[in-house]
């Protein structure tokens, strides 16, 4: 696996990059957000750390120029500092898979890594057909999304979110539940999932069917007019 870090610090850069070689990663580390977008553009890199605060280009605005690049699939960690909580959902905002606050375990992050690539990780033979609800389908081998017959945009962890809903219509999980099932992780912190659902509402309009139960979490409620529908090609 090829990761790139990019992060003005070049003590926590070295101390990420000796860690995750140390876990059998191809690790490249970049100093500012250009040159990360760079590097994006002349190599194949599977993962990418960006650190929010770096010169010229922060890490934020490095994140939504790639979702909105070439490489709108790339699983991206951020690097926030401790208590930045606005950082933090900035960065989940504009498309990050996960974010780790400074100062971090090593250990920690090398997981965090670890764990995103797997969720990342494409079988060789994706699912056919698709799932929909009313004026939404999720097309699973292409990973495409539609609104009343338009394509909608959406980020690797959004779609994940999305075909999770559809696939268990009107059903309620918790945060909890759904950090470990769509996520894949068994700690972590919740406002991952808020930020996650709320950028999905946004992008599906008024076809959404995610509903907030109080108190207990979220749930597709299902169209009236035809409801779920499974298609197997």
């Amino acid at each position: 696996m090829h990761i790139l870090v990019a992060d003005d610090d070049p003590v926590v850069a070295d101390v990420v990059r000796r860690y995750l070689e140390r876990d059998g990663m191809n690790v490249m580390v970049v100093g500012s957000g250009s040159q990360a977008l760079d590097e994006l553009e002349r190599n194949q890199i599977d993962l990418a750390i960006l650190d929010v605060m770096m010169p010229d280009v922060d890490g934020i605005d490095v994140c939504r120029r790639i979702r909105s690049g070439s490489h709108p699939n790339l699983p991206i960690i951020m690097l926030t500092a401790l208590g930045e909580a606005e950082d933090r959902v900035l960065g989940l905002e504009s498309g990050a898979d996960d974010y780790v606050a400074k100062p971090f375990s090593p250990r920690e992050l090398s997981l965090r890594v670890q764990s995103v690539l797997r969720r990342a990780s494409v079988s060789a033979e994706p699912p056919a057909g698709r799932l929909s609800d009313g004026e939404v389908v999720a097309d699973l081998a292409s990973r495409e999304v539609l609104v009343a017959g338009r394509p909608v945009s959406t980020t690797k962890r959004e779609f994940d979110l999305l075909t999770f809903f559809l696939g268990h219509p009107d059903t309620v999980f918790s945060r909890d539940e759904l950090l470990e099932r769509v996520w894949g992780w068994r700690f972590g912190d919740l406002s991952t999932v808020t930020v996650h659902v709320k950028r999905l509402r946004a992008k599906l309009g008024d076809a959404s069917g995610i509903e907030t139960v109080w108190g207990r979490g979220y749930r597709w409620s299902c169209r009236p007019a035809g409801g779920l529908q499974e298609a197997r090609t």
